[in-house]
C-alpha cells in the first residue's frame, strides 16, 4: 500500500480551465485526463488524500469516486459543500487532518500555513488551494493537481522534487 496526495482537481469545472490556464480545450479532456493520470499512479489498494476542491457538482461525487482507484480520504476545500462530504465512497472525511506516514508526521489541510504544528520538529505540511503559485516553505508542499503534472503524488517524490 502507497499513500498518494493530490487536490484541487476540480472535476467538472470550465471555469478552472481558464482561470488557471490549464492545458485542455474542454472539461471532459480534463477530466478524462485527470482521472487517467490517477489511475495510472494509483492502484486498487493505495490510499490517496485529497485535499479539497473535488468537483464542481456534488451529485457527480459519488460515481467519481468509483471510477478512481485507492482508498479515498478527503480533506474538505472551500469548494466542497457539504454533499461533498458526505458522498458515499470516501474512506473518511474531514477539514483537517494529522497523520504518519513512513514515520513522517502530515499536517493536511486545504490551505496552506504559515506555521503548524510541528514544524520546527520536522513535520511536513501538504496543502493546496493555491495551485502552484505560493513561494515555497521548508517542509511545505503544494499537492494540488496543477504543480504536479494533474496526478497524485507520492510524498518522496515531493521531497525530492
Amino acid at each position: 500500500m502507497t499513500a498518494f496526495f493530490t487536490a484541487d482537481t476540480h472535476f467538472g469545472d470550465h471555469r478552472t480551465i481558464n482561470i488557471q490556464r490549464r492545458p485542455f480545450a474542454t472539461v471532459a479532456e480534463m477530466d478524462a485526463t485527470l482521472i487517467a493520470n490517477w489511475n495510472a499512479v494509483v492502484g486498487r489498494d493505495d490510499e490517496v488524500w485529497h485535499l479539497g476542491d473535488v468537483v464542481r457538482r456534488p451529485g457527480d461525487v459519488q460515481g467519481l469516486l468509483e471510477r478512481l482507484n485507492g482508498h479515498k480520504h478527503l480533506i474538505r476545500g472551500n469548494n466542497d459543500p457539504d454533499a461533498t462530504v458526505a458522498a458515499r465512497g470516501w474512506a473518511s472525511a474531514a477539514d483537517y487532518a494529522e497523520i504518519d506516514i513512513d514515520g513522517r508526521k502530515l499536517v493536511l489541510c486545504h490551505y496552506p500555513f504559515r506555521s503548524w504544528n510541528g514544524q520546527h520538529r520536522g513535520a511536513i505540511n501538504l496543502h493546496c488551494h493555491s495551485h502552484g503559485r505560493l513561494k515555497p516553505m521548508l517542509r511545505q508542499y503544494d499537492v494540488g493537481v496543477d504543480p504536479n503534472g494533474f496526478a497524485p503524488i507520492e510524498l518522496a517524490h515531493l521531497e525530492t522534487g
